[in-house]
């Protein structure tokens, strides 16, 4: 958040690649919201898809949440309502409030 340097996209983008890179599950999911957002890098869905997966691999909630979200709107991956639930699923059940209160208000 640029706490004590000048905030810059393109620097955290390189912390959060080293440390996805050797498996840092946070980072992955950092990295993956750079992707989906466009900050610090061109914008992919598809690689900000690729980024959650490895999170929500290791048991990440927000991770398993934001990949969820990406099979329930098909955004870098085709529609999948089964395959989103069961993540974010996963999410809720780790306590991700966003996860629960989403699974309420959504049909799958």
């Amino acid at each position: 958040n640029g706490r004590g340097v000048t905030q810059s996209y393109a620097d955290a983008v390189y912390w959060y690649r080293k440390a996805a890179e050797q498996g840092d599950a946070t980072a992955q999911y950092n990295l993956g919201i750079m992707y989906e957002n466009g900050r610090g890098v061109t914008q992919s869905y598809t690689d900000a898809v690729y980024w959650y997966r490895k999170a929500a691999e290791q048991g990440h909630a927000l991770g398993q949440a934001n990949l969820g979200y990406c099979y329930y709107y098909g955004k870098g991956v085709e529609i999948n309502k089964q395959e989103a639930y069961r993540l974010i699923k996963l999410a809720a059940d780790q306590g991700n409030e966003w996860s629960k209160k989403f699974l309420a208000e959504h049909t799958f």
